[in-house]
Formats: C-alpha cells, structure tokens, sequence
C-alpha cells in the first residue's frame, strides 16, 4: 500500500507516468534509461519470478543505487507497469488481418498464450488493473480492429477483448502449475482408481456419464485451442 492509502495500481498515476512532461527536462544528462531500467526488471522476472523484482535488485542489476533509481520508478508498481508495456511491445498481429474476425481472434489469443509463457509472471500482473502505456495501446488498436466486422459498439468490444485477456492469463497460470507439478506414475494411478471408484458409487451418475466419455487429447496446445474455439465460437454479437 502506498503512502497516501492507495493500493497496488490505483496509486500509479496514468498522465505522470505515461504522458511526455510539458517542458523538456534540465539538469544533468541521466545516467541511465528508463527503457534499460525495465528491461533488467523484466530479465530478473523472467528468470525468478515477480518476487525477485525488488528496487534493490533492479539497481543492482543496472549497476545504479537503489535511490537514483526512484526517479525513474518511484516504487514496484510503477514499475509493474512499465514491465507490462515494455513485453506489451512484442504482440504483433499479421498485416493485414484475414478479415475473419473469429479467425483473427483466435490468432489474438494465441500470440498472448505465446508471450505471457515466455513471461510466466504475467497473469499475475495483469491480475490487478494496469494502465495501458503506448505498447498496450497499440496492441489494443489492433485488436480493435479486428472486431470491427462484428459490428459490436466501443464498450462491447472492449470487453471482449477483457474477456479474451482474462481467459488466456487464467488458462496460462494454471498451464505454468501444471507444468510445475510432478507427479509420479503411482500418484497418477491412484487418481484413476479413486475417480473410477467415485463414478461407481451410484451417487454421481453424471461425473461417470462424463468419465465414460472418450479421451481426448490432452497436450497443452490440443487443450488450450479446445477452449478457445468454445470461447470465441460462442461469442454472441447480436
């Protein structure tokens, strides 16, 4: 929480962080950038997660005290912020688009699956509300477009384009726990013998019709475009 009561984003301010200042800056060249600052942000969280994401380590990272660093970022959720837009920047729709806008959508989604696994600390950080910087900008005026055949008005298509987010940073959390969980093949077994026992007990008819149901395929890339064709197939845009 910050000094004046707010919490996590809600104390970051949008026009001080994100808009060119009125007068140009006087004074002494910086020693460093705040592009170079994020970056190294970004690097550790790559490599350690968010926990490893401190002012200390950042300054350490950049070689800088960890003062000096407090006017490029004046706390960790500044430069959450400036982490989210700086990786905002490697999203790039085709050029042009296919002008299937479920297609296009589709692809949406699995650029954002692609990076947020190659930055895992992402879902969490888009957990709580970001202000869009020029990068997240750019990808959302894309996005826009591509929802433009739909005929869906300004509010709508912005939620879906929420709804698309919040389903491939749920989904991708839970792929990285997964991904994280060993389990051994008696552990697995045993899971199998409790669910059957569980669909033989007469008391979940409709788990065991379920449980009946043919298998399918289960990798991580099969399972993820399951769910994206039921989430975007179902859209309704009336």
């Amino acid at each position: 929480m910050s000094s004046d009561g707010k919490s996590g984003a809600e104390s970051v301010d949008p026009e001080q962080l994100w808009l060119p200042p009125a007068e140009p800056r006087r004074g002494r060249r910086p020693s460093f950038s705040r592009q170079a600052i994020t970056a190294a942000a970004v690097a550790v969280a790559d490599a350690e997660g968010l926990d490893a994401v401190t002012m200390r380590r950042v300054a350490a990272e950049v070689g800088a005290g960890v003062m000096s660093l407090y006017s490029y970022a004046p706390d960790k959720e500044t430069l959450l912020e400036l982490m989210v837009d700086h990786v905002s920047g490697e999203l790039t729709l085709p050029d042009p688009l296919s002008g299937d806008w479920r297609a296009d959508l589709k692809t949406v989604a699995r650029l954002q699956r692609a990076h947020m696994l190659r930055h895992p600390w992402l879902p969490a950080a888009l957990s709580t509300r970001r202000v869009p910087g020029p990068n997240t900008l750019a990808f959302l005026e894309r996005v826009l477009a591509v929802l433009r055949p739909t005929g869906l008005d300004g509010a709508a298509k912005l939620e879906v384009f929420a709804q698309i987010t919040a389903f491939v940073a749920g989904h991708v959390a839970h792929e990285i726990a997964q991904a994280d969980v060993t389990r051994s093949p008696e552990r697995a077994a045993a899971e199998a013998r409790y669910l059957a026992a569980v669909a033989a007990d007469g008391r979940h008819p409709e788990l065991a019709e379920a449980l009946s149901a043919p298998g399918r395929p289960l990798t991580p890339d099969a399972t993820f475009t399951r769910f994206l064709n039921r989430l975007v197939d179902g859209l309704d845009t009336d």
